[in-house]
């Protein structure tokens, strides 16, 4: 019989930037929503708010992970410009201290001599990028993906809470729209967690927590406001 393993690790970086965008589109929405509502504004300048939060978070979830994926796609070009030239230079010192590598990793000093060589001359600059210097090819920086996969994510989740903030105006809105916004984040941090192969109660309970404290505050915020104006 066969024996296949399913590993979740190459998820690792579009599934981070995808519940991330979903989470703040989320809670963010969500609070402004409650924030604005708490201070005894008029249904219009709820739902502006709520459109404006989204757009705007939007666009700054694309531009904050293009510039974050960016800076981290640099340095990894730049650290294997590095590694080319000193292959070029001193290949045999390079072969030596891969072996060292293989060694300190528990293979005995002849074999890990034997296994560098080979991998040398198989794409030396590939076994220095992953077991050197730790780039692996599914882990490789994609600005643009990270920028729109964040983006995308963040106005599917804050249209959750919109659309039950437009569904349901009036002096019972505030309770309505974080009760659902707490029903959306525990169903996103468990879908999250079933897709890393994470425990999804807690995976769900923490997206939920921080969740709840930001809308308590932003609802404790706007009445504070409300009351002052």
């Amino acid at each position: 019989m066969s024996h296949h393993e399913i590993h979740r690790s190459h998820r690792v970086g579009w599934l981070r930037a995808a519940v991330l965008g979903a989470n703040d589109g989320i809670v963010s929405t969500a609070s402004l929503i409650i924030g604005v509502a708490a201070a005894s504004t008029t249904q219009e300048n709820i739902l502006l708010a709520g459109v404006a939060g989204l757009v705007a978070g939007a666009m700054s979830m694309a531009a904050g992970e293009y510039v974050s994926v960016s800076s981290q796609s640099d340095t990894e070009a730049a650290d294997l410009a590095l590694e080319k030239l000193s292959l070029e230079q001193n290949f045999e010192f390079e072969t030596r201290e891969l072996a060292q590598i293989y060694e300190e990793r528990g293979l005995e000093p002849q074999l890990a001599g034997q296994v560098a060589e080979q991998l040398m001359a198989h794409d030396a600059l590939g076994a220095h990028a992953r077991d050197e210097i730790g780039i692996l090819h599914t882990g490789v920086a994609r600005p643009v993906q990270a920028a729109f996969s964040s983006a995308g994510t963040f106005i599917v989740g804050a249209a959750l809470p919109l659309m039950v903030t437009w569904a349901v105006p009036g002096p019972r809105q505030i309770a309505i729209v974080a009760t659902a916004s707490l029903a959306f984040l525990a169903i996103l941090g468990a879908l999250a967690a079933r897709a890393g192969g994470a425990s999804i109660t807690v995976g769900a309970f923490r997206v939920t927590f921080w969740g709840a404290l930001a809308m308590g505050l932003t609802a404790l915020v706007g009445r504070i406001f409300g009351v002052i104006a």
